[in-house]
């Protein structure tokens, strides 16, 4: 597949003061299944830790932190999504469930993020 990077828009929405917003580079990584953010993200936005889950790597398994929900926006595309906290050493990552509600698909030939080429790029829910 190559290695795809993206901007990320993340925001914390429910923040108590005001609400928090930054953006990020993130690898896209359809082997993963959700939106994964670095501890410093996570502190950045302020998010809200709300269960710890086992998460399976290329190292073995181990608990993650679940925070959310964080505001996610990709390509001008945006939903709420919960994040799985990685080490600080680790990319930022946008896994396949975000990918697949936002109806983004990697292009292995270019070698970027596009619109579902199914749905002519355009954002589509399907359901069957």
């Amino acid at each position: 597949m190559g290695r795809v990077t993206v901007t990320l828009k993340l925001a914390n929405r429910g923040a108590a003061a005001e609400p928090r917003e930054i953006e990020v580079e993130a690898l896209v990584d359809s082997g993963a299944t959700l939106l994964c953010l670095k501890p410093s993200v996570i502190a950045a936005l302020g998010l809200q830790r709300f269960d710890t889950v086992p998460m399976r790597t290329a190292n073995g398994t181990r608990d993650a932190k679940k925070y959310g929900p964080v505001w996610l926006e990709v390509m001008g595309r945006g939903a709420y999504f919960n994040a799985l906290e990685l080490s600080e050493e680790n990319p930022n990552l946008l896994g396949q469930i975000p990918l697949e509600e936002l109806d983004l698909v990697v292009d292995c030939k270019s070698q970027r993020l596009v619109g579902n080429p199914a749905h002519g790029g355009t954002q589509t829910v399907e359901v069957y």
